[in-house]
């Protein structure tokens, strides 16, 4: 198989340093286990004691979205600020769902997908795809209940924590084709180059050396190349993919967009700054619901004032 193989377990991880992890992972799976009224119920009520509760964490939603939402008044921003703390709450439960749930709750989730037909249609030219998206708090659980319908593979970043780890990326193996390690460059390459499609978020200021600065939301924002690169090296086709909550426990609207034109180009800066553009587009979509908790500006053009 290719990308990261399949953890086997190592008698380290039942260390008496490791059990608290073990109970944020035994936690998770009683909270997967929840009818998914309750566990939406519960996602609400925690994501009221975080909208309250004095954080570090809302003074970076704050600075975020007045950079990006300029034109919104001072109420405007706070209530917007207020509703995505709220939305923390139900992104972990999301997140429980989406690593932990049985098939038979995942099958219970009303989702609708549009946009298969150009998932097809680059199938049928050999073409591998690049499923650009971004970090929202239900991108875990969309990437379970997307792969219902599309084989893909996810690129990820190793967790700190061992126990999490191992739990992790054993229950992402479970229903995506592959996973590979952000570093893993040849593999991913050789995965795109065979036709596969990969699930990807580049979004988020990783302070990589292959960082350029390019608009999001009107600010310049340190961003990776990786995804021209990966569709340079590849040939694979980049292909947009939006997925929000819909109100009133509705479910989720995921979909696939058109290819982007003429991509890769020659310049790896505005193919990078076209992909922050589509993901901007998705953000205005349900702005709540995006991870305005990231620093996302923490790495600043030469001479520009720290923001955060």
């Amino acid at each position: 198989m290719p990308g990261t193989p399949r953890p086997s377990f190592d008698a380290k991880l039942l260390s008496p340093v490791q059990w608290p992890a073990w109970l944020g992972v035994g936690v998770l799976k009683l909270v997967a286990r929840l009818p998914r009224r309750a566990l939406l119920a519960v996602g609400r009520g925690l994501g009221v004691l975080i909208q309250h509760f004095p954080s570090r964490r809302r003074h970076i939603a704050e600075v975020n979205i007045a950079l990006c939402f300029p034109e919104l008044s001072a109420p405007e921003r706070a209530a917007l600020v207020d509703a995505h703390l709220r939305d923390i709450g139900l992104m972990m439960m999301e997140f429980a769902l989406g690593w932990m749930g049985s098939e038979r709750a995942i099958e219970r989730v009303p989702v609708t997908l549009e946009g298969l037909e150009h998932l097809e249609a680059a199938r049928a030219q050999g073409k591998g795809v690049l499923l650009a998206g971004g970090h929202f708090s239900h991108l875990e659980l969309c990437a379970r209940l997307v792969s219902r319908h599309i084989r893909i593979a996810g690129m990820y970043r190793r967790m700190d924590s061992a126990v999490f780890e191992w739990a992790v990326l054993r229950a992402r193996l479970d229903y995506a084709g592959a996973m590979f390690d952000k570093d893993d460059i040849r593999g991913t390459v050789k995965y795109l180059r065979n036709g596969g499609t990969l699930w990807y978020a580049p979004d988020q200021d990783m302070r990589s050396k292959d960082n350029v600065f390019v608009p999001f939301f009107g600010v310049p924002a340190a961003t990776i190349t990786a995804t021209h690169h990966l569709a340079r090296l590849s040939g694979a086709l980049v292909i947009p993919f939006f997925h929000r909550r819909l109100p009133d426990g509705g479910g989720y609207a995921l979909r696939l967009g058109a290819p982007l034109e003429s991509f890769p180009g020659d310049d790896a800066a505005l193919d990078t700054a076209r992909v922050n553009a589509c993901i901007e587009q998705m953000v205005r979509e349900a702005p709540e619901q995006y991870l305005w908790v990231h620093k996302r500006f923490k790495t600043r053009p030469p001479g520009s004032p720290e923001v955060y």
